[in-house]
């Protein structure tokens, strides 16, 4: 379905790489209008050249997800210059310290719930009445796999990543009358630049975790984002308020014997 989201307008926010970036180019690969949004200035401008170089149509913003007037504007740019809204992929997220609980910073776990969490209640917020104008459909929004487990550690990134999909439930049920259907995406360890910092601090913990992986690999951005942009498209038009995982087979549980 090469061409399944000709005359669509998208919204990906944390574009400015990994997962976001290749969500992104996916849907302007298939036609659609996107509009990419991170604080990474750099990196959207990568992404905007990689879609440009293959003939796509991306547009970048630079926006804190976080803050409601930087959101705003985002979808007020949107509606002036796309017209409609078809499908927005809240992405954008960070990992936060790694701290057991009785350690871990105030300010820290703020920071992760505002970036990972609020951020996708502010782009909900101003996507469901864009989308209802356009006539319906589809938000995905960026949970984890620990948004099934509670890795240690990662207290707040684990709080974050569970209200997220709280958050997409509560918006599924709300409006898949009208015509709009929110699902929660999960990726596994995936080979993202953000991974690469964390693993890069601690090695062996990542080679660890990769041979707990029963696929014994980490996925790629664009397998990743492949779920994203299905999730997105008429493919799975009565898929609601389910969280899809891609993760190699990381949390089946059990082992191999």
């Amino acid at each position: 379905m090469a061409n399944d989201f000709d005359g669509k307008v998208v919204v990906v926010t944390g574009a400015g790489s990994g997962i976001g970036r290749e969500a992104a180019l996916q849907f302007s690969a298939r036609g659609a209008y996107v509009f990419a949004a991170d604080l990474n200035e750099t990196g959207l401008n990568d992404t905007q050249r990689v879609a440009a170089d293959a003939g796509g149509r991306l547009d970048i913003s630079v926006v804190d997800v976080s803050d409601e007037v930087q959101v705003e504007a985002l979808f007020h740019l949107v509606e002036k210059d796309g017209g409609r809204l078809d499908a927005a992929f809240n992405n954008a997220g960070v990992t936060g310290r790694t701290s057991r609980i009785e350690d871990y910073p105030d300010d820290d776990f703020d920071r992760v719930i505002r970036i990972n969490l609020k951020s996708v209640f502010l782009g909900i917020k101003q996507q469901v009445p864009l989308l209802l104008r356009s006539g319906g459909g589809t938000i995905v929004n960026t949970a984890s796999v620990a948004a099934l487990t509670g890795p240690g550690d990662m207290s707040a990134y684990a709080a974050s990543k569970h209200g997220v999909h709280g958050l997409t439930r509560v918006a599924a049920m709300e409006n898949a009358a009208r015509g709009i259907r929110v699902n929660t995406l999960a990726p596994g360890w995936t080979e993202t630049p953000m991974v690469a910092a964390n693993s890069a601090q601690n090695p062996a913990f990542a080679e660890l975790v990769k041979k707990a992986i029963p696929a014994k690999r980490g996925g790629q951005p664009s397998e990743i984002a492949a779920a994203a942009v299905w999730l997105s498209s008429s493919e799975s038009s009565y898929v609601m308020g389910q969280m899809i995982v891609v993760d190699g087979g990381m949390t089946i549980g059990g082992f191999e014997i």
